[in-house]
């Protein structure tokens, strides 16, 4: 009996821990919480991961095949699951959607895998005339790019034409004016994709048929409309090899059409425009001229030509390589590459008219002494190779008026020396000298020589030769010499150097003076004489500079040597 108790005693426990146990649990409330509502997958196929917590048994599942989720189902706690995507190959973006469950909960997470790229062209060459045109690039694409250009002849003309993934991009193309052919590539980028399109544009001919029209003024009749001109100096000249070439390098300013006009407006109708070429060269071997610097020396000639002014371009000191070489051991060499210059520069410039003239030198020499026949017979032969290139390029050329130096532009040896290079067309050839007489006063900035003139008469200060008698003697010399026989000679360049730092108020008002009066009595003299005078303007208006005008806005700093100029060119 005392057993049976026991008995029931126990089962009285068991049952009641079974009846507790099962009252625990109908109160138990479900939760779940997920990590995140959206998930973004990338195209290539992917794997994120997101987290579950519940405290009931849970199960995910994804209402596409091409999203797998690792693992399914879970039992309470914190679980990490891998939703893990396939490639997407369409290209647009795919949707799918994620549901957990736990008994009666529902969480669901949007998950997005980004679009396969689209993007393609419908042809990747292109080969195109010399002209001016527009090239319209068809492209499909379903997401942002960007396009740049290998070759500054090409831009890109405004936004594209959009319809749904398909573009048309308008890509402006510039005359190719050179005698090259070019080829550039345009460059679409989107993300990490990248297309390629190539563009060969054909070159401008070397030699087209001859055209007068436009050029139909004899040297004569053309030298008459020169009234008086002045020197754009030390700016697009200012070069010494192709990685150091610079507008701006001997620290004037890159030259604007302000400046140009205020020059016209200070009374000059005639521009000479030193340039160099070959620190510009691309092509050693063929001497190509970059088209870039083609283009900038273009920009300044417009600014002159479209201003009704002349404008003279020639081959300036440029290193050296032609200026200080009339021997026999570097003719056909320099020869060779002053050649291929000038077919380039002529070509073109080929459909300008007769305000744009041509030089083709600057100051040939050896040194400054006596030439001997090497030295002339060398710097004549680059007179005549000038000419010649130029002819050949026909059209407008066939009839410009050309300019070619004495050796060293000197005077004397002009008159002694220069011969005329033979030309296929008669009467469009003007020569060219400079004056800087006395070298003391216009030159040598250490010299106390500082004044000049009958006004200075006695003065230790005054150079004892190279004065007014000297200047008329000179350009009286070239008259009866040059202008006479018919041939118009162009006075390059003449300028006396300022000297800012004089000791004294008193030597620098009498310097002022005396660079005034030198410029009045030059210019008048040449203009007498039939020169037409070009002013020596290196953009520095300090001490050892020459020039009349502020660079950076046009105005004029030296107001009495700009006076002097113009009285001494009225006639």
């Amino acid at each position: 009996m005392k057993k049976m108790r026991c008995l029931i005693v126990v089962w009285g426990i068991i049952i009641s821990f079974i009846s507790s146990c099962s009252k625990e649990h109908e109160s138990v409330t479900p939760e779940l919480t997920v990590s995140t509502e959206n998930i973004s997958l990338a195209n290539a196929g992917d794997t994120k991961v997101f987290h579950v917590k519940a405290n009931v048994s849970w199960s995910v599942s994804s209402s596409e095949s091409w999203l797998t989720l690792t693992p399914s189902i879970g039992g309470t706690g914190t679980h990490k699951i891998e939703a893990t995507a396939t490639v997407n190959p369409q290209t647009a973006d795919r949707e799918a959607i994620i549901t957990v469950t736990a008994d009666n909960l529902t969480r669901q997470i949007v998950v997005v895998q980004t679009a396969s790229v689209l993007f393609s062209v419908g042809q990747d060459q292109y080969s195109v005339e010399k002209g001016a045109q527009e090239l319209v690039l068809t492209l499909a694409s379903n997401a942002a790019y960007v396009v740049d250009f290998d070759g500054e002849w090409m831009t890109r003309k405004s936004e594209p034409i959009v319809s749904g993934t398909s573009y048309q991009e308008i890509i402006s193309i510039e005359e190719n004016g050179n005698i090259f052919e070019r080829i550039g590539t345009i460059t679409l980028r989107q993300g990490d994709e990248t297309l390629l399109v190539t563009v060969q544009q054909k070159e401008n001919p070397l030699t087209v048929a001859p055209v007068s029209t436009g050029v139909s003024l004899n040297a004569i009749a053309l030298a008459a409309k020169l009234r008086l001109g002045w020197n754009l100096g030390n700016s697009l000249e200012s070069a010494a090899s192709p990685t150091s070439a610079s507008e701006t390098m001997w620290g004037n300013p890159k030259v604007t059409k302000g400046l140009i006009d205020a020059v016209k407006a200070a009374g000059f109708n005639a521009i000479r425009i030193p340039c160099a070429w070959s620190g510009y060269i691309e092509d050693q071997e063929t001497y190509r001229i970059k088209d870039s610097w083609l283009d900038r020396v273009r920009e300044v000639v417009d600014y002159c030509v479209n201003n009704d002014m002349y404008a003279i371009i020639n081959i300036h000191w440029d290193g050296g390589w032609l200026e200080e070489h009339p021997l026999y051991n570097h003719q056909e060499e320099v020869g060779k590459k002053q050649k291929a210059l000038w077919e380039q520069i002529a070509a073109y410039f080929r459909e300008y008219d007769e305000h744009l003239l041509f030089a083709g030198t600057n100051e040939v020499r050896e040194n400054y002494n006596t030439p001997t026949a090497e030295n002339i017979e060398v710097q004549q032969y680059y007179n005549q190779v000038f000419v010649d290139a130029v002819r050949s390029t026909g059209g407008r050329n066939a009839y410009r008026n050309l300019i070619v130096q004495s050796y060293n532009t000197n005077i004397n040896f002009a008159i002694d020396y220069l011969d005329m290079p033979t030309d296929v067309i008669t009467n469009r050839l003007m020569a060219e000298v400079h004056f800087y007489d006395p070298y003391e006063f216009a030159l040598d900035r250490s010299s106390d020589k500082y004044l000049w003139g009958a006004e200075f008469t006695g003065s230790p200060n005054v150079a004892n030769w190279g004065q007014e008698d000297w200047v008329d003697a000179q350009f009286a010399m070239v008259k009866a010499h040059f202008v006479d026989q018919g041939i118009p000679v162009i006075l390059g360049e003449y300028s006396p150097t300022y000297r800012a730092n004089l000791s004294n108020q008193t030597a620098l008002a009498n310097h002022k003076k005396a660079r005034a009066n030198y410029l009045k009595y030059v210019t008048r003299s040449a203009r007498t004489n039939g020169l037409i005078p070009f002013y020596w303007d290196n953009g520095h208006t300090g001490d050892g500079g020459s020039g009349l005008f502020n660079r950076s806005n046009g105005q004029v700093v030296h107001q009495d040597a700009l006076d002097a100029i113009m009285e001494g060119a009225q006639q």
